[in-house]
């Protein structure tokens, strides 16, 4: 199976870093190819609506999503690792996310998705937001929801790494 994770945080040894690496090391010992984007590091200019991938069938941006989309194309999972910071998404997944316009037709696809979010928060009322874009993004692309992991309380590695997330995203990785 080929797997997508796409991580936001500018952290490069931050919480979510860390969600995705044990991720990344289930799925690997379970045989899938893992291609890791992370898109704090990346250049990727946001969708501006401009239907210019419409008309022409080519994004006005050329930038590093092309290195990302053939990938996406070829995925059987798309995963996204993203931090809370104000009650959604990062602004870096949400990028990458938007740019999907460009190439909606050839998403829509058989895939599965996975969402792993962390947080300071001890409820999962800032993740609310995320879950509910991410429920209705994999809806209208007809992917199936493989699994998400809402690491509660995991402001710092320390949390995260005494918590029982990292295991369970470990497992979701290696069960893909």
């Amino acid at each position: 199976m080929k797997v997508v994770v796409v991580t936001g945080s500018a952290h490069r040894n931050g919480t979510s870093a860390y969600l995705a690496q044990r991720f990344i090391e289930g799925a690997s010992e379970a045989g899938h190819e893992v291609f890791r984007f992370d898109a704090a590091f990346k250049s990727v200019h946001p969708c501006i609506g401009c239907e210019k991938c419409h008309r022409t069938g080519s994004c006005a941006f050329q930038d590093d999503m092309n290195e990302l989309n053939p990938h996406l194309f070829e995925a059987d999972a798309v995963v996204f690792v993203s931090p809370i910071y104000y009650y959604g998404i990062n602004a870096q997944i949400k990028a990458v996310m938007d740019r999907f316009y460009a190439h909606d037709d050839r998403l829509h696809a058989k895939k599965k998705a996975v969402l792993m979010l962390t947080m300071a928060d001890t409820t999962t009322e800032s993740a609310e937001g995320p879950l509910a874009s991410f429920r209705g993004m994999t809806s209208y692309l007809g992917w199936d929801i493989a699994g998400t992991v809402v690491a509660l309380n995991t402001g710092t590695l320390d949390l995260l790494e005494n918590s029982p997330y990292p295991d369970q995203a470990y497992l979701l990785g290696k069960a893909l």
